[in-house]
């Protein structure tokens, strides 16, 4: 079996990740390298397991919030599946076994707004885990966050924790509105919500957002 430390090790796998960020970094988007994609897989494998999966799929989990974002190489345009692709081709290529690869593949290909579908609880902890990593460190352009509305947002980030309490799951948020309003917030991370909505349902759960004490969701 293909275990989550095999991939970690994989120096191939690595460089998709390393290219992958540097693409994003010369369009002007946020970090999405290591720190993203090990906060990613940790949070989702968490997510996974106080919804009572077993250890096998937990460790699926954790690789395809790894491999997530190794699509953006190619394209941010239609990244996640450009992404299942290719950890597809990586996967197959190490022996890992046929349903293994499929359900990873189809969390990493479900886990963009734009097209994703919570299809499996592997996507929807996936799904949840991505879209709630907003932080000030992702944050490469500080000197001028006043051009971008996703820096501002993220900048403004001062704390953020993704809280499970039983059957719920809350997206804690801090934020300093002298850099970046609530709705600003809104305006970028609307969709992205919507979606978390939906995962956190595939999971028998319900989504919550709170922001500097207030709840939204």
């Amino acid at each position: 079996m293909v275990s989550f430390s095999d991939i970690k090790n994989n120096e191939d796998i690595k460089t998709y990740i390393k290219a992958a960020d540097e693409a994003l970094l010369a369009l002007g988007y946020t970090e999405h390298s290591f720190a993203h994609v090990c906060t990613v897989s940790d949070r989702a494998a968490d997510i996974l397991r106080s919804v009572g999966a077993d250890e096998s799929e937990i460790e699926l989990c954790r690789i395809a919030g790894y491999m997530h974002d190794i699509g953006n190489v190619v394209n941010r345009v239609d990244h996640s599946q450009s992404g299942a692709i290719m950890a597809f081709r990586i996967l197959d290529k190490m022996g890992m076994d046929a349903l293994s690869i499929s359900k990873i593949v189809t969390a990493i290909g479900n886990h963009d707004e734009g097209t994703g579908v919570p299809t499996s609880d592997i996507a929807a902890a996936l799904i949840l885990a991505d879209k709630s990593d907003v932080r000030r460190s992702r944050v490469r352009t500080a000197d001028d966050i006043s051009v971008d509305i996703h820096d501002r947002v993220n900048y403004s980030t001062v704390s953020n924790s993704l809280e499970l309490d039983g059957k719920t799951v809350t997206l804690k948020i801090e934020t300093d509105t002298s850099i970046s309003s609530i709705m600003e917030y809104f305006e970028i991370f609307l969709g992205r919500m919507m979606l978390c909505i939906k995962a956190a349902e595939r999971l028998g759960l319900t989504f919550k957002l709170m922001i500097n004490g207030q709840m939204f969701v």
